[in-house]
Protein backbone atom coordinates (compact mmCIF):
# COMPACT_ATOMS: atom_id res chain seq x y z
CA UNK A 1 0.00 0.00 0.00
CA UNK A 2 0.76 3.39 -0.88
CA UNK A 3 2.39 5.63 2.07
CA UNK A 4 -1.37 8.10 2.90
CA UNK A 5 1.04 11.08 3.61
CA UNK A 6 2.70 11.10 0.62
CA UNK A 7 1.54 13.16 -2.86
CA UNK A 8 0.50 11.01 -5.41
CA UNK A 9 1.90 11.66 -8.69
CA UNK A 10 -0.14 10.18 -11.80
CA UNK A 11 2.34 9.29 -14.84
CA UNK A 12 0.73 9.69 -18.45
CA UNK A 13 2.85 8.89 -21.22
CA UNK A 14 1.85 8.15 -24.91
CA UNK A 15 3.52 8.67 -28.47
CA UNK A 16 3.27 11.41 -29.91
CA UNK A 17 0.03 12.90 -30.58
CA UNK A 18 -2.27 10.33 -28.22
CA UNK A 19 -3.81 12.56 -26.86
CA UNK A 20 -1.76 13.04 -23.35
CA UNK A 21 -2.91 17.13 -23.44
CA UNK A 22 -6.31 16.37 -24.01
CA UNK A 23 -6.96 13.71 -21.06
CA UNK A 24 -4.87 16.14 -18.70
CA UNK A 25 -7.42 18.98 -19.95
CA UNK A 26 -10.21 16.61 -19.14
CA UNK A 27 -9.19 15.86 -15.44
CA UNK A 28 -8.56 19.43 -14.87
CA UNK A 29 -12.03 20.22 -15.79
CA UNK A 30 -13.20 17.13 -13.63
CA UNK A 31 -10.85 17.08 -10.42
CA UNK A 32 -13.01 15.70 -8.34
CA UNK A 33 -12.73 18.16 -5.56
CA UNK A 34 -8.67 17.42 -5.39
CA UNK A 35 -6.44 20.32 -5.76
CA UNK A 36 -4.35 19.53 -8.54
CA UNK A 37 -0.72 20.02 -10.41
CA UNK A 38 0.56 19.59 -13.78
CA UNK A 39 4.37 19.02 -14.98
CA UNK A 40 4.40 19.42 -18.96
CA UNK A 41 7.58 17.45 -20.36
CA UNK A 42 7.21 19.38 -24.42
CA UNK A 43 9.11 18.00 -26.60
CA UNK A 44 10.72 20.95 -28.91
CA UNK A 45 11.47 24.44 -27.71
CA UNK A 46 7.77 26.35 -27.87
CA UNK A 47 5.78 24.98 -24.90
CA UNK A 48 2.65 24.18 -26.60
CA UNK A 49 0.94 21.46 -23.75
CA UNK A 50 1.77 23.56 -21.45
CA UNK A 51 0.05 26.81 -22.89
CA UNK A 52 -2.95 24.76 -23.85
CA UNK A 53 -3.26 23.48 -20.21
CA UNK A 54 -2.45 27.40 -18.56
CA UNK A 55 -6.23 27.29 -20.31
CA UNK A 56 -7.98 25.27 -18.27
CA UNK A 57 -6.77 27.03 -15.40
CA UNK A 58 -8.70 27.47 -12.54
CA UNK A 59 -9.49 27.42 -8.77
CA UNK A 60 -8.09 23.70 -8.18
CA UNK A 61 -5.64 24.00 -10.43
CA UNK A 62 -4.13 27.30 -10.37
CA UNK A 63 -1.84 28.50 -13.60
CA UNK A 64 1.00 28.22 -11.58
CA UNK A 65 0.33 25.22 -10.64
CA UNK A 66 1.37 24.32 -14.08
CA UNK A 67 4.68 23.77 -14.56
CA UNK A 68 6.84 22.80 -17.82
CA UNK A 69 10.20 21.31 -18.77
CA UNK A 70 11.18 22.10 -21.95
CA UNK A 71 15.29 21.31 -21.98
CA UNK A 72 14.85 17.89 -22.91
CA UNK A 73 13.17 14.63 -22.23
CA UNK A 74 11.76 14.05 -18.32
CA UNK A 75 14.16 10.98 -18.03
CA UNK A 76 17.00 12.07 -19.42
CA UNK A 77 17.10 15.20 -17.43
CA UNK A 78 15.81 13.83 -13.95
CA UNK A 79 18.96 15.47 -11.61
CA UNK A 80 18.62 19.03 -13.48
CA UNK A 81 15.14 19.16 -14.14
CA UNK A 82 12.57 16.89 -12.56
CA UNK A 83 13.94 16.73 -9.03
CA UNK A 84 13.54 20.58 -8.23
CA UNK A 85 10.22 21.32 -10.62
CA UNK A 86 8.62 18.41 -8.11
CA UNK A 87 10.14 20.49 -4.92
CA UNK A 88 8.80 23.40 -5.88
CA UNK A 89 5.47 21.77 -6.58
CA UNK A 90 5.58 20.23 -3.15
CA UNK A 91 6.74 23.84 -1.56
CA UNK A 92 3.36 26.05 -2.78
CA UNK A 93 1.77 27.64 -0.51
CA UNK A 94 -1.11 25.10 -0.57
CA UNK A 95 0.30 21.73 -1.65
CA UNK A 96 -1.61 19.38 -4.41
CA UNK A 97 -3.74 16.97 -4.12
CA UNK A 98 -2.13 15.20 -6.64
CA UNK A 99 0.24 15.55 -9.16
CA UNK A 100 -0.34 14.86 -12.93
CA UNK A 101 3.07 14.27 -15.47
CA UNK A 102 2.43 14.81 -19.10
CA UNK A 103 5.84 13.23 -20.71
CA UNK A 104 6.75 13.73 -23.49
CA UNK A 105 6.46 11.38 -26.51
CA UNK A 106 9.62 9.75 -26.45
CA UNK A 107 10.25 9.09 -23.09
CA UNK A 108 10.77 6.05 -21.61
CA UNK A 109 9.21 6.07 -18.15
CA UNK A 110 10.82 3.39 -16.25
CA UNK A 111 13.62 5.41 -15.93
CA UNK A 112 11.43 8.31 -14.13
CA UNK A 113 10.36 6.05 -11.74
CA UNK A 114 13.40 5.64 -10.97
CA UNK A 115 13.80 9.26 -9.99
CA UNK A 116 11.01 8.57 -7.52
CA UNK A 117 13.62 6.87 -5.19
CA UNK A 118 16.06 10.05 -5.01
CA UNK A 119 16.61 11.14 -1.56
CA UNK A 120 14.98 14.35 -1.53
CA UNK A 121 11.79 13.41 -2.66
CA UNK A 122 10.91 9.67 -1.87
CA UNK A 123 9.72 9.85 1.37
CA UNK A 124 7.28 12.96 -0.10
CA UNK A 125 5.47 11.28 -3.24
CA UNK A 126 4.70 8.52 -4.68
CA UNK A 127 3.37 7.70 -8.15
CA UNK A 128 -0.47 6.61 -8.11
CA UNK A 129 0.34 4.89 -11.37
CA UNK A 130 1.39 4.88 -14.75
CA UNK A 131 -1.44 5.45 -18.01
CA UNK A 132 -0.38 4.94 -20.91
CA UNK A 133 -2.03 6.29 -24.20
CA UNK A 134 -1.88 4.80 -27.50
CA UNK A 135 -3.77 5.75 -30.81
CA UNK A 136 -6.76 3.57 -31.61
CA UNK A 137 -6.90 3.78 -35.00
CA UNK A 138 -2.79 3.99 -35.78
CA UNK A 139 -2.39 0.80 -33.52
CA UNK A 140 -4.93 -1.13 -35.81
CA UNK A 141 -2.83 -0.69 -38.41
CA UNK A 142 -0.14 -1.71 -36.92
CA UNK A 143 2.37 0.81 -36.97
CA UNK A 144 3.70 0.38 -33.51
CA UNK A 145 3.83 -3.28 -33.35
CA UNK A 146 6.70 -4.44 -36.09
CA UNK A 147 6.05 -7.69 -38.65
CA UNK A 148 7.59 -10.42 -36.78
CA UNK A 149 7.82 -12.20 -39.94
CA UNK A 150 9.15 -9.71 -42.93
CA UNK A 151 11.69 -8.18 -39.84
CA UNK A 152 13.05 -11.82 -39.50
CA UNK A 153 13.46 -11.91 -43.52
CA UNK A 154 15.45 -8.78 -43.23
CA UNK A 155 17.53 -10.23 -40.48
CA UNK A 156 18.39 -12.88 -42.19
CA UNK A 157 19.73 -10.93 -45.46
CA UNK A 158 21.25 -7.94 -43.52
CA UNK A 159 23.27 -9.24 -39.91
CA UNK A 160 23.60 -5.63 -38.84
CA UNK A 161 19.92 -4.65 -39.40
CA UNK A 162 18.27 -3.87 -35.98
CA UNK A 163 15.43 -5.77 -35.20
CA UNK A 164 13.10 -3.01 -33.71
CA UNK A 165 12.49 0.30 -34.89
CA UNK A 166 13.06 3.19 -32.91
CA UNK A 167 9.30 3.88 -32.31
CA UNK A 168 8.40 0.32 -31.58
CA UNK A 169 10.80 0.65 -29.05
CA UNK A 170 9.58 3.56 -27.17
CA UNK A 171 5.75 2.14 -27.94
CA UNK A 172 6.49 -0.87 -26.14
CA UNK A 173 8.50 0.41 -23.24
CA UNK A 174 5.52 2.24 -22.24
CA UNK A 175 3.07 -0.33 -22.55
CA UNK A 176 5.29 -2.47 -20.53
CA UNK A 177 5.41 -0.02 -17.94
CA UNK A 178 1.92 0.89 -17.53
CA UNK A 179 -1.17 0.50 -14.90
CA UNK A 180 -3.41 1.22 -17.36
CA UNK A 181 -3.79 1.57 -21.45
CA UNK A 182 -6.03 4.03 -22.80
CA UNK A 183 -6.86 3.37 -26.62
CA UNK A 184 -7.73 7.31 -27.34
CA UNK A 185 -9.18 8.28 -31.05
CA UNK A 186 -11.66 4.96 -30.28
CA UNK A 187 -14.07 7.22 -32.64
CA UNK A 188 -11.92 7.57 -35.42
CA UNK A 189 -11.21 3.55 -34.99
CA UNK A 190 -14.71 1.96 -34.92
CA UNK A 191 -15.33 -0.92 -32.86
CA UNK A 192 -13.80 -3.66 -35.36
CA UNK A 193 -10.41 -1.39 -34.91
CA UNK A 194 -10.79 -0.99 -31.38
CA UNK A 195 -10.79 -4.67 -30.98
CA UNK A 196 -7.80 -5.02 -32.80
CA UNK A 197 -5.90 -2.23 -31.11
CA UNK A 198 -6.76 -4.07 -28.07
CA UNK A 199 -5.59 -7.34 -28.79
CA UNK A 200 -2.39 -5.78 -30.41
CA UNK A 201 -1.73 -4.08 -26.94
CA UNK A 202 -2.42 -6.77 -24.79
CA UNK A 203 -0.10 -9.13 -27.02
CA UNK A 204 2.51 -6.21 -25.57
CA UNK A 205 1.79 -6.28 -21.77
CA UNK A 206 3.74 -8.31 -19.70
CA UNK A 207 1.04 -8.38 -17.23
CA UNK A 208 -2.36 -8.56 -17.60
CA UNK A 209 -3.82 -4.32 -17.59
CA UNK A 210 -7.09 -2.96 -18.11
CA UNK A 211 -7.17 -1.68 -21.70
CA UNK A 212 -9.93 0.80 -22.51
CA UNK A 213 -11.16 3.33 -25.31
CA UNK A 214 -11.35 6.43 -25.05
CA UNK A 215 -12.31 9.36 -27.55
CA UNK A 216 -12.38 13.21 -26.83
CA UNK A 217 -9.67 12.52 -23.75
CA UNK A 218 -13.26 11.81 -21.61
CA UNK A 219 -13.03 8.92 -18.94
CA UNK A 220 -14.26 8.72 -15.42
CA UNK A 221 -11.37 10.48 -13.08
CA UNK A 222 -12.42 7.86 -10.69
CA UNK A 223 -11.21 4.99 -13.12
CA UNK A 224 -7.19 6.50 -13.66
CA UNK A 225 -6.42 8.13 -10.70
CA UNK A 226 -6.32 7.44 -7.01
CA UNK A 227 -4.49 3.31 -8.27
CA UNK A 228 -1.98 3.42 -5.06
CA UNK A 229 0.14 1.50 -7.60
CA UNK A 230 3.28 2.60 -5.35
CA UNK A 231 4.94 1.66 -8.90
CA UNK A 232 8.36 3.12 -8.04
CA UNK A 233 8.23 -0.37 -5.69
CA UNK A 234 7.53 -2.26 -8.99
CA UNK A 235 10.14 -2.32 -11.25
CA UNK A 236 10.95 -5.23 -11.66
CA UNK A 237 6.93 -6.43 -13.03
CA UNK A 238 7.59 -3.18 -15.95
CA UNK A 239 10.45 -4.39 -18.09
CA UNK A 240 12.14 -2.46 -20.39
CA UNK A 241 14.10 -2.29 -23.46
CA UNK A 242 17.02 -0.43 -21.82
CA UNK A 243 17.29 -2.52 -18.27
CA UNK A 244 20.71 -2.74 -17.87
CA UNK A 245 21.45 0.43 -19.53
CA UNK A 246 22.15 3.69 -17.54
CA UNK A 247 20.95 5.74 -20.25
CA UNK A 248 19.39 6.10 -23.59
CA UNK A 249 19.24 8.43 -27.05
CA UNK A 250 17.07 10.36 -28.56
CA UNK A 251 18.92 11.14 -31.76
CA UNK A 252 16.52 9.32 -33.63
CA UNK A 253 14.15 12.54 -33.66
CA UNK A 254 14.41 16.50 -33.92
CA UNK A 255 12.23 19.01 -34.03
CA UNK A 256 12.51 22.55 -35.31
CA UNK A 257 10.37 25.49 -34.21
CA UNK A 258 8.72 27.38 -37.51
CA UNK A 259 7.94 30.99 -36.83
CA UNK A 260 4.89 32.00 -39.35
CA UNK A 261 4.22 35.70 -38.80
CA UNK A 262 0.34 36.50 -39.08
CA UNK A 263 -1.86 33.56 -41.89
CA UNK A 264 -4.21 34.31 -43.79
CA UNK A 265 -5.75 31.75 -45.51
CA UNK A 266 -6.23 28.97 -42.43
CA UNK A 267 -7.22 26.52 -45.33
CA UNK A 268 -3.72 27.06 -46.69
CA UNK A 269 -1.95 26.42 -43.77
CA UNK A 270 -3.95 23.29 -43.26
CA UNK A 271 -2.76 21.66 -46.45
CA UNK A 272 0.79 23.14 -46.18
CA UNK A 273 0.97 21.05 -42.59
CA UNK A 274 -0.98 17.85 -44.34
CA UNK A 275 2.24 17.80 -46.97
CA UNK A 276 4.31 17.86 -44.75
CA UNK A 277 3.59 14.53 -43.87
CA UNK A 278 3.17 13.15 -47.17
CA UNK A 279 6.53 15.06 -48.54
CA UNK A 280 8.68 15.87 -45.50
CA UNK A 281 7.43 12.24 -43.20
CA UNK A 282 6.94 14.40 -40.04
CA UNK A 283 5.24 13.24 -37.37
CA UNK A 284 3.73 15.29 -35.35
CA UNK A 285 3.13 19.47 -36.22
CA UNK A 286 1.11 21.80 -33.12
CA UNK A 287 1.22 25.48 -32.45
CA UNK A 288 -0.37 28.35 -31.99
CA UNK A 289 -1.07 31.03 -35.64
CA UNK A 290 -2.15 34.35 -34.98
CA UNK A 291 -4.98 34.32 -38.46
CA UNK A 292 -5.29 38.13 -39.85
CA UNK A 293 -8.70 39.46 -38.74
CA UNK A 294 -8.91 37.01 -35.90
CA UNK A 295 -9.11 38.11 -32.56
CA UNK A 296 -8.62 34.41 -31.44
CA UNK A 297 -5.50 32.05 -31.20
CA UNK A 298 -5.26 29.30 -34.15
CA UNK A 299 -4.62 25.78 -32.49
CA UNK A 300 -2.90 23.41 -34.97
CA UNK A 301 -2.63 20.05 -33.81
CA UNK A 302 -1.48 17.39 -36.41
CA UNK A 303 -0.40 13.61 -36.24
CA UNK A 304 0.52 12.77 -39.90
CA UNK A 305 -1.64 13.78 -42.11
CA UNK A 306 -4.42 13.92 -39.20
CA UNK A 307 -4.72 17.42 -38.58
CA UNK A 308 -7.22 18.89 -35.67
CA UNK A 309 -7.28 23.18 -35.83
CA UNK A 310 -9.32 24.89 -34.33
CA UNK A 311 -9.65 28.64 -32.33
CA UNK A 312 -9.05 28.12 -28.93
CA UNK A 313 -8.92 31.65 -27.23
CA UNK A 314 -8.57 35.47 -27.42
CA UNK A 315 -4.97 36.21 -28.07
CA UNK A 316 -5.81 39.34 -25.16
CA UNK A 317 -2.47 40.97 -23.87
CA UNK A 318 -0.54 38.49 -25.44
CA UNK A 319 1.57 38.90 -28.30
CA UNK A 320 -0.12 37.93 -31.71
CA UNK A 321 3.08 35.27 -32.55
CA UNK A 322 3.05 32.66 -34.75
CA UNK A 323 4.88 29.45 -33.74
CA UNK A 324 4.91 26.05 -35.28
CA UNK A 325 7.00 22.53 -33.50
CA UNK A 326 7.72 20.51 -36.44
CA UNK A 327 8.66 16.85 -35.35
CA UNK A 328 10.02 14.31 -37.11
CA UNK A 329 12.92 10.90 -37.48
CA UNK A 330 16.32 12.72 -37.34
CA UNK A 331 17.31 11.39 -40.60
CA UNK A 332 13.87 13.28 -42.46
CA UNK A 333 14.14 16.52 -40.53
CA UNK A 334 14.96 19.18 -43.44
CA UNK A 335 14.60 22.62 -42.35
CA UNK A 336 14.43 24.35 -45.19
CA UNK A 337 12.26 21.79 -47.31
CA UNK A 338 9.76 22.30 -43.98
CA UNK A 339 9.92 26.09 -44.41
CA UNK A 340 9.54 26.01 -48.42
CA UNK A 341 6.38 23.58 -47.64
CA UNK A 342 4.98 26.26 -45.15
CA UNK A 343 5.97 29.15 -47.70
CA UNK A 344 8.06 30.97 -45.07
Amino acid sequence: MANLEKTPVTVITGFLGSGKTTLISHLLRNPQGKKLAVLVNEFGTAGVDGDILQGCADENCPAENIMELANGCICCTVADDFIPTIERLLAMPVKPDHILIETSGLALPKPLLKAFDWPAIRSRITVDGVIALADAEAVAAGRFAPDEEAVDAQRRADDSLDHETPLAEVFEDQIACADIVLLSKADLAGEDGVARARAIVEAETPRPLPVLPMTDGTIDPRVILGLGAAAEDDLDARPSHHDGHDDHEHDDFASVVIELGEVANPEALKAAVIRLADEQDVLRVKGHVAIEGKPMRYLVQAVGRRLRAQYDQPWGERPRRSRLVVIAEHDHIDEPAIREVLGV
